[in-house]
């Protein structure tokens, strides 16, 4: 049994006891979430389309807060002796997925 997510402004194909980097939820860890805005939900074959989405919800765990590698941001206008470099480093939740009920 899978389901398709939507998590922080993303989608996720997510299936019981997975393990997902998230963009970072406001709630503690340790805590656990529920997650309702489910689009679609295959059982086996049973597939279930939301219409924009299917009755039920996702409940997951947050295992911990971090941060993400770093993305380095290079620019350069060539001939003109001009670059610029920037990074910075995403927050990140680190969620297990307990139970989809439908």
């Amino acid at each position: 049994m899978y389901a398709i997510v939507e998590i922080a402004g993303q989608q996720f194909k997510v299936e019981e006891g997975q393990k997902i980097y998230t963009h970072r939820l406001s709630a503690n860890e340790g805590e656990a979430i529920n997650f309702e805005k489910i689009l679609l939900v295959d059982n086996d074959g049973d597939l279930k389309i939301g219409n924009p989405v299917v009755q039920g919800k996702v409940s997951a765990k947050i295992l911990k807060h971090l941060k993400g590698d770093k993305v380095l941001v290079f620019k350069k206008k060539r001939r003109k002796g001009h670059q610029k470099l920037n990074g910075h480093r995403q927050y990140l939740s680190y969620i297990q997925i307990e139970k989809i009920e439908i």
